[in-house]
């Protein structure tokens, strides 16, 4: 059975929506089966109100680029159809959930909270408790787990989605540079496999001892301990 999971972000025009602030950006990459799916969901919106400085200091984005983007209610259907269903993975989500809660809200009782429609997961908090007393934020998380986040001179809702992706891989596994490319690793795959079979003929194949399989089994129980019980080795129940 499929494992979908969304990673999103949120860019916005201040810091509290009980002050009236407003989302402006929203950003969703898909995760199947931990890998990097074919869709995102990605949106600009006129928040119909000003945005703080500081606020723009963060994202760089102004007003008058936001003038004739739709507004929330345009596109909150289809919002809510591609996080359905699914796990949906945020750093520090009650930041973004309220922002987006509170825009459901101004829609009417009838759309509910996003908890209605999915499951949340805090990478903040999973950040705090593999590494206790650390920064945690996302850019620390980058250094600690060498991801790129050089192009991140600002914040922006698809980039930090796309960069809490290699994070949350890393983080629950360090399974992300494998699985992001599943095609080209089964290309590459397939390659060493003719060129060996040329090489040495028939393919041997050589039974692991007892001995390895327990240090396997030891391995694979420690990844599913460190990623919360989402080994896939295990889940597929290919050990």
């Amino acid at each position: 059975m499929s494992q979908r999971q969304i990673i999103l972000d949120t860019e916005t025009t201040g810091l509290e929506p009980a002050d009236g602030h407003r989302i402006i950006e929203i950003g969703c990459v898909e995760i199947r089966n931990r890998r990097k799916g074919d869709r995102v969901f990605h949106q600009y919106m006129n928040p119909d109100r000003p945005i703080e400085d500081g606020a723009f200091e963060v994202h760089g984005i102004s007003s008058e680029f936001l003038a004739d983007k739709p507004v929330f209610a345009d596109i909150a259907q289809d919002l809510i159809d591609f996080v359905r269903d699914s796990e949906v993975i945020i750093h520090n989500a009650p930041f973004d959930v309220a922002f987006i809660n509170a825009e459901l809200k101004l829609l009417g009782k009838k759309w509910g909270r996003l908890q209605d429609y999915c499951k949340i997961t805090d990478t903040l908090v999973m950040a705090r408790e593999r590494h206790p007393g650390q920064k945690n934020s996302l850019d620390a998380l980058c250094t600690r787990y060498q991801i790129d986040n050089s192009q991140r001179d600002l914040h922006g809702a698809l980039l930090d989605a796309q960069i809490l992706l290699d994070v949350y891989l890393a983080m629950t596994g360090g399974q992300g540079h494998l699985l992001l490319d599943d095609e080209q690793t089964r290309a590459d795959g397939a390659i060493k496999h003719k060129m060996l079979a040329r090489k040495s003929g028939a393919l041997r194949c050589i039974e692991p001892t007892a001995d390895e399989l327990q240090a396997h089994q030891i391995r694979l129980e420690s990844i599913n301990k460190e990623s919360g019980g989402k080994c896939v080795w295990l889940l597929e129940g290919e050990v």
